[in-house]
């Protein structure tokens, strides 16, 4: 693959456009088929108020944005410091068919540029091709070409594609000898270069010789248009017009015959010849050719695309280091092409296959297997008909322990039941006792249930105690507790010992029991007594008891808030009682906090504040953890991962223009409670920066006019307008200087004092609040300043205006001045009637109006601007046209063999436009048809030719003007009659009577013709031309001048004899008055 790089000494510096909206226009480019090419234009942007629209187009107008993809993309950028807007064209992988005439076009509100420019993609020819078109292009140096070298030039010029690289399959064939002949000579130049010709000269010597001129095709009555445009999935129909309706067509597709299926469809129709493609699709995107007999119809199909919608947008994610990440979005088209990027820079697939772009139908995904922290930013998807963007949060590995286990003291044949609680649910871990890994079996069971991890020993055995441990797989953590095994051991005792309740509240505080929510709580109680004592409970709660000979067992299944309490264990036997009081204490999740506000909002960021939780759980709020999403997402994003201590948080990273929602978790030392309600969606947006260009625009002794440009950056909160302020010089209080806001970009500060000097300033507003204040940093005095008159007559009234009978006329003519000046209007020196034509006056311009022109309304129109003293003025020229009337008198001058003389007079009403010329017109006498004879013919007199002995004709003529040819026509009064049986011809000014009689031979002996000026012959002389025909002799003198006047003859000469005829040739001024048509039959002597 090449770049293409125009030659050295071809590469001028880039000129700067001083008139257009162009900074840089593109430049004609060269590349070889395979490379790629940019084409730059860069357009000034300080004079625009928004970006300007770029269109770009191949040929006169196929819109490019359509054609965007693998070969073809386009860039736009924009240099603040310069103010410099570039936008590029990029060509990929160029092939031959790319190479023609380009052109972008530039517009901004009431301002267009266009430019055009040409690529020229040359085949891939290795030095034989060189060698051989250097060999035989210098043939063309010489005059002659040697016998057989034509031929064989001819023969190397058009096979040269076969002579190449092994590719002529997929090349088309170039006739460089039929390019050479068909380019206009601007193209020399190119084409030399194309095809290795290093002698211009010569060549432009040999192909002064045999160039031809192009043949009129004889195949076709309509070829097809140069190229067509049809929307992907539509039907199009490419048809020719061929000269035999009973040819034979064939149709190619990129050289290939088209055969017939359900989606071509051939129709022959008359002479029509129709190509219909049903369905149209990308693979249709081709040059087609017609093809009759030898002859060829070119043309060229675009498929359109139509825009590509995003239907499902990307949603932010929050992974940790090492993480798969998957971002998956849905799109209108299976299979559709999109563009990856992330902080704006296109992804690609890297060697390392960091990135991985799949395909499934609709759906487009994004995929990055091991994800790390350089990975975090906005990832952007683009179609051509939409973007989508979202955040990656990559965090390190870092583990919360929620639940630690603690410590057991359990009796024989019990379960223990030791349990933790971590932050990350697909964290794995492993059981120790003693520091060896504990091996589950019927007896000993480990288990793994989202976050919370479980070992349960049943049947607990002396041998079960020990120390146990939880390690979480790759973090240093280590959770451990002890199991201790409660041995119950009974004394002899004497007869009648009073009862007693051996209590041993695990550690904690005397007689409290603390237990986690929804956990088991099960608590036995040893007893003592002789005989066994009764025992006694007293509990309204669900406390399950069991008892036994020497303990009890008090049971709570799913311990909740409200079994939190005192309850009272008495033991009775005849010897006496004991009595124990055991509070039961249940601790949990805090309660949910109540729905953050969300305050502080910014372009990016924003304030979150809560409240803490009504209930804590038993257990104080370590922290808490902060979510967040878009308002159209269902996926919440984690923003913290170390617990916040505040009960305020500043969020930031956010999308402008996005609406997000914020919700809030409390976490204490038994876990993390549910969440919050969700805040008021809300959205990320900035005041716009301040107004550009504010400048004064005119004063007066009681307003001010002030005019500005809108904010360089708006933002998502859009623009609801303006507020303008004024302060006096001196003072610091700022007064609003117009009622609320404004949406345009100046103002008329009205009701001001004159001789006040005040300062002045403007900002922008929106959702966000006010921008900062654009000010003028000197004082404005309050006070008119004169300013001479001055029109500004446009260009096109410097000349006389032109236009037709009721075409309507508006005229407007700027003007300066001040204070505004008086305007007076003039026609042929009378002031205008304001009845028959409207006039309308501004401070800036004047406009004269007339609904329907009518030839009265023709004339010299004066405008005179006044102040004071001082005057300015401008004439205007205005000519009203209309159809001219019919000739005049028009009459049969003669009429002899089978011709006729005509003579007429110009019309009476010319149209006030100069008469263009006539149309003459004949009509058999038996049918009334009228067929044209003259069309556009200047003279005043004529001879109608080739009429039908026998028959009798009439004849009219019209005049014409710029608005036409007149309405009626002048027609002669009677027919001329041209004689069946004879002739007879009468000699009038050198004609001679001959009359022929029917059935008898006439020999007809051709006269020579002489013409002589002052006796001179004029035969040698190129400025005259001589014509004869029918009789009828022509003399043409071009360009006359004064000294062409004279005497000028007419001499005819054969075997039988000679005639002659003079006539006076004067030349005055403009003016001709010539004779130089005469009809002559000349002299028959026997």
């Amino acid at each position: 693959m090449f770049d293409a790089v125009p030659p050295a000494e071809t590469q001028p510096e880039e000129p700067v456009d001083p008139i257009g909206l162009f900074v840089t226009r593109p430049q004609d480019g060269e590349v070889t088929a395979g490379g790629n090419i940019t084409f730059t234009a860069k357009v000034a942007g300080e004079s625009l108020l928004k970006k300007p629209s770029m269109k770009w187009f191949k040929g006169k107008w196929m819109d490019l944005a359509s054609k965007v993809g693998k070969h073809l993309q386009l860039h736009d950028s924009y240099d603040r410091n310069n103010k410099v807007y570039t936008f590029e064209m990029e060509i990929i992988e160029a092939n031959m068919t790319f190479a023609g005439g380009y052109r972008c076009e530039v517009s901004s509100k009431d301002k267009f540029d266009s430019s055009n420019f040409n690529l020229i993609v040359n085949g891939k020819m290795n030095s034989c091709h060189l060698l051989s078109y250097s060999y035989f292009f210098s043939f063309l140096c010489s005059s002659t070409i040697p016998s057989g070298t034509q031929q064989l030039l001819d023969k190397h010029l058009k096979n040269r594609s076969e002579e190449g690289d092994g590719k002529s399959d997929s090349q088309p064939d170039v006739d460089v000898w039929e390019i050479l002949r068909k380019a206009p000579p601007s193209e020399y130049e190119k084409i030399a270069f194309q095809y290795g010709i290093t002698d211009l000269r010569g060549m432009l010597k040999r192909l002064k010789r045999i160039k031809k001129e192009e043949k009129k095709s004889t195949a076709f009555l309509k070829k097809l248009d140069p190229a067509y445009q049809v929307d992907k999935g539509q039907k199009i129909k490419l048809m020719v017009e061929v000269a035999n309706p009973d040819a034979d067509v064939k149709w190619l597709k990129n050289g290939q015959e088209i055969q017939v299926s359900g989606r071509y469809i051939f129709e022959a129709i008359g002479n029509k010849r129709i190509l219909t493609i049903n369905h149209c699709s990308l693979a249709d995107d081709a040059a087609y050719e017609c093809v009759v007999a030898e002859e060829k119809s070119f043309t060229e199909l675009f498929v359109k695309e139509p825009p590509i919608l995003i239907t499902h947008p990307l949603e932010d994610q929050m992974v940790m280091v090492g993480e798969r990440v998957e971002f998956e979005c849905e799109v209108s088209e299976e299979g559709a092409t999109v563009k990856w990027e992330k902080d704006g820079v296109e992804l690609t697939r890297e060697e390392t296959f960091k990135y991985r772009f799949k395909k499934d139908g609709k759906k487009q995904y994004l995929i990055i297997n091991e994800s790390t922290k350089e990975d975090s930013g906005h990832y952007t998807v683009k179609t051509n008909g939409g973007v989508s963007v979202a955040e990656l949060i990559v965090q390190e590995k870092k583990l919360e322990v929620y639940q630690s286990i603690a410590d057991l003291t359990v009796k024989a044949r019990d379960q223990a039941v030791f349990k933790c609680e971590v932050s990350d649910e697909n964290v794995k871990g492993i059981w120790l006792k003693n520091g060896k890994e504990v091996v589950p079996d019927e007896r000993i069971k480990i288990s793994h249930i989202g976050r919370i991890h479980k070992l349960t020993i049943e049947d607990v055995t002396p041998g079960d105690e020990a120390d146990y441990s939880f390690i979480p797989q790759g973090f240093a953590y280590n959770l451990s507790a002890k199991l201790q095994f409660l041995e119950v051991k009974i004394d002899f005792v004497p007869r009648e010992e009073p009862p007693k309740i051996h209590l041993d509240c695990l550690g904690q505080s005397p007689d409290t029991i603390v237990v986690v929510a929804e956990n088991k709580l099960r608590l036995d109680v040893p007893i003592s007594g002789d005989p066994t004592p009764t025992l006694l409970f007293e509990s309204e709660g669900r406390v399950r008891v069991e008892k036994h000979e020497d303990h009890c067992v008090f049971i709570i299944e799913g311990a909740e808030k409200e079994d939190e309490g005192v309850y009272r264990v008495t033991v009775k036997n005849p010897v006496g009682e004991d009595k124990a009081d055991i509070t039961v204490k249940v601790i949990d999740v805090p309660d949910p906090p109540e729905a953050p506000k969300i305050s502080n909002i910014g372009e990016d960021y924003c304030t979150v504040q809560w409240q803490p939780p009504t209930y804590d759980g038993g257990q104080p709020v370590l922290g808490y953890i902060l979510e967040r999403k878009k308002k159209k997402s269902y996926r919440w994003m984690r923003l913290n991962f170390d617990l916040l201590k505040e009960l305020t948080y500043e969020a930031k990273r956010m999308i402008e223009g996005v609406v997000y929602e914020m919700r809030i978790y409390a976490v204490n030392s038994i876990g993390m409670s549910r969440p919050s309600p969700a805040s008021q969606p809300f959205m990320p947006i900035a005041p716009p920066s301040e107004p550009t260009h504010f400048t004064v625009e005119d004063v007066s002794d009681t307003t001010v006019a002030l005019k500005w440009r809108p904010p360089e950056r708006i933002g998502a909160g859009g623009l609801d307008g303006y507020i303008v302020e004024y302060c006096k010089d001196g003072s610091s209080e700022w007064t609003p200087a117009l009622p609320g806001l404004t949406e345009r970009t100046t103002a008329l500060i009205k009701d001001l004092v004159t001789g006040d000097k005040l300062y002045f300033r403007v900002k922008a507003i929106n959702l966000a609040g006010e921008s900062g204040a654009a000010i003028i940093k000197e004082p404005i005095t309050v006070q008119e300043i004169m300013q001479r008159p001055k029109i500004w007559l446009p260009r096109h009234l410097r000349q006389t205006l032109v236009k037709k009978v009721g075409e309507t006329i508006n005229i407007m003519i700027p003007f300066q001045g001040k204070p505004r000046p008086k305007i007076s209007w003039m026609k042929d020196g009378q002031t205008l009637d304001s009845k028959d034509v409207g006039i309308r006056n501004s401070n800036t311009d004047t406009i004269l109006f007339i609904r329907k022109a009518e030839l009265h309304h023709s004339g010299a129109y004066e405008v005179t601007l006044q102040i004071e003293n001082m005057t300015d003025t401008v004439a205007i020229t205005i000519q009203i046209i209309d159809k001219p009337g019919p000739p005049q008198n028009i009459k049969l001058a003669d009429v002899w063999g089978f011709n006729v003389a005509l003579e007429w007079t110009p019309p009476q009403d010319d149209g006030n436009a100069q008469i263009l010329g006539y149309t003459v017109q004949k009509a058999d006498k038996k049918t009334m048809e009228w067929y044209t004879v003259y069309d556009h013919y200047r003279r005043t007199n004529c001879v109608v030719s080739d009429l039908i002995m026998g028959n009798e004709y009439f004849f009219r003529v019209f005049s014409e003007n710029l608005c036409g040819l007149s309405e009626t026509a002048a027609t002669t009064k009677n027919p001329a009659y041209i004689q069946k049986t004879g002739m007879d011809l009468q000699p009038v000014q050198g004609f001679l009577k001959v009359r022929l009689i029917y059935g008898t031979e006439l020999r007809v002996l051709h006269p020579k013709i002489f013409w002589y000026k002052n006796k001179v012959d004029l035969s040698g002389d190129a400025k005259y031309r001589m014509f004869s025909k029918q009789g009828v002799l022509t003399l043409e003198i071009r360009k006359p001048t004064p000294f062409d006047g004279g005497f000028y003859t007419c001499k005819a000469v054969n075997e039988r004899g000679e005639a002659e005829i003079e006539c006076r040739l004067d030349v005055r001024g403009n003016q001709i008055n010539i004779m130089d048509n005469i009809n002559f039959a000349g002299k028959n002597q026997q």
